[in-house]
């Protein structure tokens, strides 16, 4: 008998499209001969729909979930990776793949992670928090980003004072509060860190983004990006950012899987973020990454999905 797996995709936020895609992409690569994915998705308007597009009030659509053994929120950014879906996952008793309510929405909240990142000595750019009252004066150049979105969405590099303002309004039209960040200069490097059920932590091989320029919502998605796995890094430099990433994401309280992405500068490890609920195509950074350990896209989710239940008190039935 297969497994139900609830594959939850979409989200009330400019990550919509990117949570569909990911979604698209773990419920065709579930293993048939074990598991049954059960597709879902929350409209941008906040309604959800089944595999079919068919629309159901919230107590249907938590019936279904609660048919299924385990789900996966494949969702992106605010109002599903912040620990909202998490919560409504916890509220009904639905085991999940994925950090909970605490981590997504520590994670999520871009200030917040750096205040714990320099709680456990790992470095984050230089920068200060505005609000919709807050002034700033440009003096040299910076990044602007919201404090919670994701997929490099609302981010720009300003070079100039006459680029701070339309900036800032791009930032803020998706959070109502920003960080505006010193440049960092150092290479982009990308660790992926999966937490086993016994308390052990699994970092994939380092991916580094090789991009001219910054590696915005554009270059994220446009293939120009050029991903280099593993990353070439001295013995001393992979060990300094995977301790790094395990320190943050046990600061962050992280369950299941995360990517946690740095910059390598001549002083060593710079956090840039967190995502609890990273890309999850195959073309997605995190299974490239474990790809280049030799665990395929399927074993992975298979590996996320058993542990999962493992950690509930459930199991995987074996195939008939």
């Amino acid at each position: 008998m297969s497994t139900r797996v609830a594959v939850i995709g979409g989200g009330q936020n400019c990550e919509h499209e990117v949570s569909l895609a990911s979604a698209a992409g773990i419920a065709a690569a579930l293993d048939p001969t074990k598991y049954r994915p059960v597709r879902l998705t929350i409209g941008r308007d906040g309604r959800w729909s089944d595999a079919n597009g068919v629309g159901l009030a919230l107590p249907h659509a938590i019936t279904l979930l609660q048919s299924c053994a385990v789900a996966i929120p494949a969702l992106h950014g605010p109002r599903g990776e912040d620990g909202t879906v998490a919560a409504l996952l916890d509220l009904t008793a639905v085991p999940y793949v994925g950090s909970g309510v605490r981590a997504g929405a520590l994670a999520m909240d871009k200030h917040a992670t750096k205040l714990l990142a320099a709680n456990v000595g790992v470095a984050t750019a230089p920068g200060v928090l505005l609000t919709q009252d807050s002034s700033y004066r440009w003096t040299h150049p910076v990044v602007v980003k919201p404090v919670a979105a994701g997929s490099s969405q609302g981010v720009a590099l300003v070079r100039t004072a006459a680029d701070l303002g339309p900036a800032l309004a791009a930032a803020f039209a998706l959070d109502d509060r920003i960080l505006v960040e010193d440049v960092v200069v150092g290479r982009e490097i990308d660790l992926a860190v999966l937490a086993r059920p016994d308390g052990t932590r699994a970092v994939a091989p380092a991916l580094e983004i090789v991009v001219d320029g910054l590696f915005d919502a554009g270059t994220k998605y446009d293939g120009s990006a050029d991903f280099r796995i593993p990353a070439p890094l001295h013995e001393a430099e992979l060990a300094s950012l995977e301790s790094a990433a395990v320190r943050v994401f046990d600061a962050l309280g992280c369950n299941g899987i995360a990517r946690v992405d740095f910059f390598l500068t001549a002083d060593g490890p710079v956090l840039n973020e967190v995502n609890t609920m990273p890309g999850f195509t195959a073309a997605s950074q995190v299974p490239k990454m474990f790809a280049a350990a030799g665990i395929s896209y399927t074993d992975l989710l298979d590996l996320l999905v058993t542990d999962a239940l493992a950690a509930s008190g459930r199991v995987v039935p074996l195939p008939a």
